[in-house]
């Protein structure tokens, strides 16, 4: 079992030494592991998330870390940044800007099969519905919106090439391969399954990276167990 470890490891060391950046378009599918009450958060306190989901293309697998910090904090607003991957390891610094968000109740329900649990039907057979709308067939079909396939099952989530919605942008920087989109829907843009939660600054543009969320009621509270969809900046 060591022998085949390290050999592993040896294997896997050129790629990781390779990869000291993202290409700009890539998507990082990330669980939120730090829960973030505005009222009681103070600027520079960190943030983590787990990618939950293997990234094409990339030496990223499942269970990587993404690290951030809180940018400022108060009742009505929150501004957090995420510019760390922990790659085994190896902390490769990012520059990320926001897709979408949803909270952990949103989470929970796009991993659960239409209809309810039924023991007679196996996970990997489940119908699911993405954050943003889209069916999810497993067990050999498609990921779907409406009569329209756009992206593919994957084991812990899918893959599709991102739709332009609202302020979201399709393709940049040439990337337009299929990107790993976990729950998420391929035109998922902003935040869903919030009481009073809006995106104010996705982090696209100046501040570059800097994600602003608002709450007009002050009860701005994003539980862990909650989904981010980012994305790596382009120019």
């Amino acid at each position: 079992m060591k022998s085949a470890f390290l050999a592993f490891s040896l294997l896997l060391a050129p790629v990781l030494a390779a990869q000291t950046t993202l290409p700009a378009g890539t998507v990082l599918p990330v669980r939120l592991d730090t829960g973030l009450n505005a009222r009681h958060l103070k600027s520079g306190q960190p943030v983590r998330a787990t990618v939950m989901q293997n990234i094409p293309g990339t030496a990223i697998h499942r269970g990587a870390r993404v690290l951030g910090e809180v940018v400022a904090a108060s009742p009505t607003r929150l501004e957090v940044r995420f510019d760390t991957l922990d790659l085994h390891g190896r902390r490769i610094p990012l520059k990320t800007n926001l897709r979408a968000i949803a909270s952990m109740v949103e989470v929970e329900e796009a991993q659960d099969p239409e209809g309810g649990p039924d023991r007679g039907t196996p996970p990997v057979w489940y119908t699911t519905q993405q954050v943003g709308g889209e069916q999810v067939y497993r067990g050999g079909g498609p990921v779907a919106s409406g009569l329209d396939v756009v992206g593919v099952p994957t084991p812990y989530g899918v893959r599709g090439a991102l739709r332009s919605n609202g302020p979201c942008r399709g393709a940049i920087a040439g990337n337009t391969q299929q990107q790993a989109l976990w729950i998420f829907s391929t035109n998922a843009c902003g935040a869903y399954g919030f009481e009073d939660l809006t995106v104010e600054h996705y982090g696209r543009t100046s501040p570059e990276g800097d994600i602003a969320l608002v709450s007009k009621s002050g009860r701005l509270h994003i539980r862990s167990g909650s989904g981010l969809l980012l994305r790596v900046q382009g120019s």
